[in-house]
């Protein structure tokens, strides 16, 4: 059984063949933030309500420096046909490229099969990296359940203001929101955020403050 690679740990590096070419992935992330999903096959409900999402919403995910890229255990034949597929249903052209994993090596690499959902197919994994190729979020689904699109990009605002500006985001936090200041360690420090008139101190704990 595959390891999952964990938050904190190097993402895989890995070459494979995808729609756009074949492709080594620390080269062609660039520096940039990545979504790297899987999807359980081509050719099926689920699969291509979101496909047709991610790829309507690309552009938000460009705004923000962000690269999507998909991945299932198909051929690269069978890919190409299905993106034709969802342009025609759909009237989207998917502009990000889909890894063809017949071999398996890159859902392994990721721990997306799950035995207990099926042998032959990846679950649904999603992968937050960012660009020093830090696994920094995952989110995993089962086969039967459709991701919220809304959320990955709430989760990459999310992560890229922490990393930013060094704070936490409370639950159902979104670009605007107040965020959580780290909690002190000193009486100095402790003293200094009191004084502070930017900052709301709730507790000794928790203190919120604008962006």
């Amino acid at each position: 059984m595959s390891t999952i690679p964990r938050i904190g740990d190097t993402a895989p590096d890995f070459t494979a063949v995808t729609t756009h070419g074949t492709i080594n992935f620390s080269e062609w992330q660039q520096g940039k933030w990545v979504v790297l999903f899987s999807h359980p096959a081509d050719f099926t409900p689920v699969c291509t309500t979101e496909i047709s999402e991610l790829a309507r919403r690309n552009g938000e995910f460009e705004a923000r420096g962000v690269k999507l890229i998909g991945l299932s255990i198909d051929s690269i034949h069978s890919h190409l046909a299905w993106m034709e597929s969802v342009e025609k249903i759909s009237g989207i052209t998917v502009p990000f490229p889909m890894i063809a994993d017949l071999d398996t090596k890159v859902a392994q690499a990721y721990g997306m099969i799950h035995p207990g959902a099926s042998s032959t197919v990846t679950v649904r994994a999603v992968f937050v990296i960012d660009p020093n190729r830090v696994v920094r979020a995952l989110i995993y689904y089962p086969l039967t359940n459709g991701r919220n699109i809304e959320e990955i990009i709430r989760l990459v605002d999310s992560l890229q203001a922490s990393s930013a500006h060094g704070i936490a985001t409370p639950a159902n936090w979104r670009p605007g929101d107040r965020v959580i200041v780290p909690a002190t360690t000193t009486m100095e420090a402790r003293k200094a955020r009191l004084a502070d008139g930017s900052v709301e101190n709730v507790a000794p704990y928790l203190a919120y403050k604008q962006l």
